[in-house]
This record gives C-alpha cells, structure tokens and sequence, in this order.
C-alpha cells in the first residue's frame, strides 16, 4: 500500500500546475512574497528585535507588493497602448 501512495505523489510531478493569468491566481503571489520579505529581513539585519524586525519586514513586503502592482500596470497600459 505504501508504495503505491508514493507512486500517486511522484505522479502529480509529471505534469506542470496550471496557472491562469487571473486576478485570484496572482493572490499566490503574497504568501511568496511575504516569505521572500521575513526571510531577506531575517538574515540582513544587523541586531533582532521583534518589532523592528516585523516593521522592516512589512515595509519590504509593502513596497515589494507596491512595485509588483505599478509594474503589471505599467506593462498593461503599454500593451494597450500598442494594440491600439
């Protein structure tokens, strides 16, 4: 029975994950982010302290999320722009 469990879960790499370029598909992007964030935090700064680190780290998060959004709207204005 064991082995037929891992053959199921080695199966479900054999295929790619569909993502569709949607606005609920993009939501997976903050948990990614937020771990980017606490993890580059975690090992630059200089002396831990919990409330400077969760402030840091949600800073970084904000403007990395903030780039993120002017960004995409930056590059849909231009490809509108250009299918005009």
């Amino acid at each position: 029975m064991p082995i037929t469990n891992t053959f199921i879960i080695l199966a479900t790499f054999t295929s790619p994950e569909q993502i569709c370029p949607n606005p609920q598909a993009m939501l997976w992007l903050l948990p990614l982010t937020a771990a980017i964030a606490l993890v580059y935090k975690a090992t630059k700064m200089p002396k831990f302290t919990t409330g400077a680190f969760l402030k840091e780290a949600a800073i970084l998060f904000g403007s990395i999320v903030a780039f993120l959004i002017i960004t995409a709207w930056v590059l849909f204005t231009l490809a509108w722009l250009i299918s005009m």
